[in-house]
């Protein structure tokens, strides 16, 4: 059986001009799941997804709460993977009633040392106007970069070593079971060093 990996980029779920509600991803969700389901019909398929605009909007939720309030980005990463694979697999489940699916909930390991932590490039959320972006910058300690005739908050994206669920998500492909997994990259972890009953944190 063909082996294919689809990826969907965030704004494949969430358009730039389309309100982050549910309703709306929804809908891009049926959409995919319409154009995924005569590929996956017949073949064995993985696939991913990005989450720029989900994170962005869960983190603006939040915006107005205490800093020792709000959730860290690895765990609104780790929402967002849910949120998204939990709609791609629903409307899939729709479109191939017959087919197993599985949505993964992929962690990656990182180096803590990755140059990526000094020069963030990888856009979330909106694209703020000029004046907001200014206040919203200072007041989060933001960075950002020129899009779309305003700005756009930039984080750290790391280069994954490794996934930590691969062998899971190759016993699901054997299983013939379409599998959701890898979303945003997969959720960053790093690997402590030296001995102790903690081994991962984010």
């Amino acid at each position: 059986m063909t082996r294919i990996v689809l990826g969907l980029g965030g704004n494949a779920l969430l358009a730039r001009d389309q309100p982050a509600d549910i309703a709306a991803q929804r809908a891009n969700a049926q959409r995919a799941a319409a154009a995924i389901a005569p590929l996956a019909d017949s073949s064995e398929v993985v696939i991913t997804h990005g989450n720029g605009p989900q994170i962005g909007s869960l983190d603006i939720l939040q915006s107005g709460l205490p800093s020792d309030r709000r959730y860290p980005l690895d765990v609104l990463g780790a929402e967002t993977v849910g949120l998204i694979g939990y709609l791609l697999e629903l409307e899939l489940r729709n479109q191939l009633p017959h087919r197993k699916l599985a949505t993964i909930l992929t962690m990656v390991e990182i180096d803590p040392a990755d140059p990526a932590f000094k020069t963030p490039e990888k856009p979330i959320g909106p694209v703020y106007a000029v004046p907001d972006w200014g206040r919203l910058a200072q007041e989060h300690g933001w960075q950002g970069i020129c899009a779309a005739g305003g700005m756009r908050r930039v984080v750290p994206s790391p280069r994954p070593r490794r996934i930590l669920q691969t062998g899971i998500i190759q016993d699901l492909l054997k299983a013939q079971c379409i599998t959701i997994c890898a979303g945003g990259g997969g959720v960053p972890v790093q690997r402590r060093r030296g001995a102790g009953s903690r081994v991962w944190k984010p």
